[in-house]
């Protein structure tokens, strides 16, 4: 009794970290839509592409096999690279106050994979790291639009200086 649950529970979690795992890279695009963030959301398409690239090309050269045995597609873990992509982007493009609730969803679904004996610890570790690699090549922090002006200045043909204007 005591195993069917327990199957029950890791298949619960499994089913879960496959619908997760979509929720951060998901609210960085929406969050760059919102603002009209189209840099962002090119720079987002870019991060996620090479995440999933790399994921796949070392799957597929690697070979080793899941904890449950049921493919040898085990290293790395895209599950995690693509959570993890996303919730970097939101911290990278956005700030990291922002991504706090899309590193949890990450972390959440790394330990799925975990639990649900998909990975070990080093293929998440692994996927994490190339989630947020990734987006540390192709995203720059968002720059709000701001008028500035700075120009030099020159009051009544004696005083010269720097003038400058911020409006926000």
């Amino acid at each position: 009794m005591n195993g069917g649950i327990k199957a029950q529970s890791r298949d619960a979690v499994k089913t879960s970290t496959d619908i997760l795992m979509f929720a951060p890279p998901v609210a960085g695009f929406i969050t760059s839509l919102i603002l009209e963030d189209y840099e962002g959301t090119k720079q987002l398409v870019f991060a996620g592409a090479t995440s999933i690239a790399t994921s796949y090309l070392l799957k597929y050269t690697i070979k080793k096999q899941r904890p449950n045995g049921s493919d040898s597609h085990s290293f790395p873990s895209n599950h995690t690279a693509m959570a993890f992509q996303g919730a970097s982007f939101i911290a990278q493009r956005y700030g990291w106050k922002y991504s706090i609730p899309a590193y949890l969803v990450s972390g959440y679904v790394a330990w799925g994979r975990v639990y649900g004996k998909r990975h070990d610890t080093w293929d998440v570790l692994a996927g994490a790291a190339i989630g947020i690699g990734s987006t540390y090549v192709f995203t720059r922090p968002f720059a709000k639009k701001h008028n500035l002006v700075i120009s030099p200045a020159i009051i009544n043909n004696e005083n010269w200086g720097v003038y400058a204007s911020i409006t926000f």
